[in-house]
């Protein structure tokens, strides 16, 4: 298995996040909401993703950094949960929306949910069943 997030994995393309944001669709696990478009991506990476954490909540660079490299590390280790999913190109952001500071655990516990729920409204009839150690 592949735990790897190499760069061509990355979103940074502005056409395709404006793409993500014009005709995406989405999918939300309180405090997680990750935004995702299926089709043509421009060039022959089967999915890339991206994650964004608001200055609205975190008014520090040091904090909203904090949080984009725990889930970064989140999707990292759980991406074959959603990439065993998909049939075609996709982009994917994944958002952090509180102001609340959760933990790596709780963090890593709400990604895997966000994705078992991704799976289901995808019409992946398959439930997703992982041990989450406390």
């Amino acid at each position: 298995m592949n735990f790897k997030y190499p760069k061509n994995e990355k979103l940074k393309s502005k056409t395709t996040i404006g793409l993500l944001f014009s005709s995406g669709k989405s999918v939300a696990k309180y405090p997680l909401r990750m935004v995702y478009y299926s089709g043509a991506l421009g060039d022959n990476e089967p999915y890339k993703m991206g994650v964004s954490v608001s200055k609205k909540y975190f008014k520090k660079a040091v904090d909203r950094n904090y949080f984009k490299r725990v889930l970064r590390e989140t999707y990292r280790l759980n991406k074959h949960l959603l990439v065993s999913e998909l049939d075609k190109p996709h982009a994917f952001m994944i958002f952090y929306q509180t102001k609340d500071r959760l933990s790596y655990e709780e963090i890593n516990a709400k990604t895997i949910q966000l994705f078992e729920k991704f799976a289901v409204q995808n019409g992946k009839t398959k439930t997703l069943e992982i041990d989450i150690e406390p």
